[in-house]
């Protein structure tokens, strides 16, 4: 009887490990799929706010639905049929000025004055006719690289489109999807969870309307910036500050990285002289940004301790990526909320 047992017990194990794994291959192939919905469901709680806003202002809850949604609509048709053709343009432009550029780098008379303090086995000029030789020999896989590029851009593409009918949906049914979450707490402590459930939802919401509005900020700023720059030989400003619009949705590291990022591409572009005062305007707009712009906004939005915004940043990010360090933040004002109301309490009580 004690064998059969066991061996009853071994084969039940055996059978949850084998589960565990069919669960855990599922949501390794599931992944994109869970990431956009996670993705449009924080998207769905940013949104939110815009909508119990119209409702307070005596809006129903669906014309409130529906202008918020109409305004997002309007939104990402203007980014397309406004800035997309612009960069992609530029793009263009810039890919066609490829093969040329090692001939503009070759005129610049800092190669002489660096090869002076190279050794002398090294010889800077070679290497730089070689790179252009070799560019210009290899046109034709360097175009079935972009063409891959272009694949993934489209299917990149194509996930932002899964990623916008998901947040409509999700908008449209978030107070559904709430109270029957709600319905699968038991009834004595349904008040309390609905009440920390709501004020978690509302943080988040907070969050990304703040994380928007400082990437927003941080893109108008570039491109009014850069295009006054073109004046002095500054290119692609339309595609600098989208890019600069988009590194700084990413919390703490985003805007310093799309900074580096847009000023390199400026030293090459259009030489140190543009790329020096590129750089000095996001020096001091990133002072801006982290000591006016940021605290403003994300005081209002959530309140969390700087430690624990930079270790949550860094986790999120190791852990699910570009959106681990999106939710990470407001992840992390969720779970202090709820030791301060849950835990603290009953710790209080004991």
């Amino acid at each position: 009887m004690k064998i059969q047992n066991a061996f009853r017990l071994g084969l039940l194990g055996g059978l949850g490990v084998l589960v565990a794994i069919a669960i855990g291959g599922a949501i390794i192939t599931l992944q994109t799929i869970i990431t956009y919905i996670g993705a449009a469901l924080f998207i769905a709680l940013g949104i939110d706010p815009a909508v119990s806003w119209l409702e307070k202002h005596r809006f129903p809850r669906w014309a409130a639905i529906l202008t918020v949604l109409v305004g997002i609509l309007a939104v990402f048709a203007g980014l397309v049929f406004a800035v997309v053709p612009v960069i992609v343009d530029q793009v263009n432009n810039l890919i066609s000025s490829l093969p040329g550029f090692i001939t503009v780098i070759n005129q610049y008379t800092w190669i002489a004055d660096t090869q002076k303090n190279l050794p002398d086995w090294i010889n800077l000029q070679e290497l730089i006719t070689n790179s252009g030789n070799w560019l210009k020999d290899n046109l034709a896989t360097i175009g079935g690289g972009i063409f891959t590029v272009g694949l993934g851009i489209a299917s990149g593409v194509a996930g932002l489109v899964i990623i916008l009918i998901l947040t409509l949906y999700f908008v449209a049914s978030l107070s559904t999807m709430k109270r029957g979450l709600y319905r699968l707490v038991p009834a004595s402590k349904r008040a309390r969870f609905s009440d920390i459930a709501e004020q978690v939802t509302a943080s988040v919401g907070r969050y990304v309307v703040g994380q928007a509005t400082i990437a927003l900020a941080n893109g108008v700023f570039s491109l009014i910036f850069l295009s006054i720059m073109t004046n002095f030989g500054a290119k692609y400003p339309a595609l600098f500050a989208f890019i600069a619009f988009l590194f700084a949705l990413v919390p703490l590291v985003g805007t310093l990285s799309g900074s580096i990022l847009i000023t390199l591409s400026t030293l090459l572009l259009s030489g140190p002289g543009v790329a020096l005062w590129v750089a000095i305007y996001y020096i001091v707009y990133m002072q801006v940004e982290a000591y006016i712009i940021n605290p403003r906004v994300m005081t209002r939005a959530v309140k969390v301790p700087g430690a624990i915004v930079v270790i949550a940043a860094l986790a999120g990010g190791a852990l699910l990526g570009i959106l681990g360090a999106l939710i990470a933040i407001p992840v992390a004002a969720s779970v202090l909320l709820i030791i301060d109301q849950v835990v603290v309490p009953r710790q209080n009580e004991l």
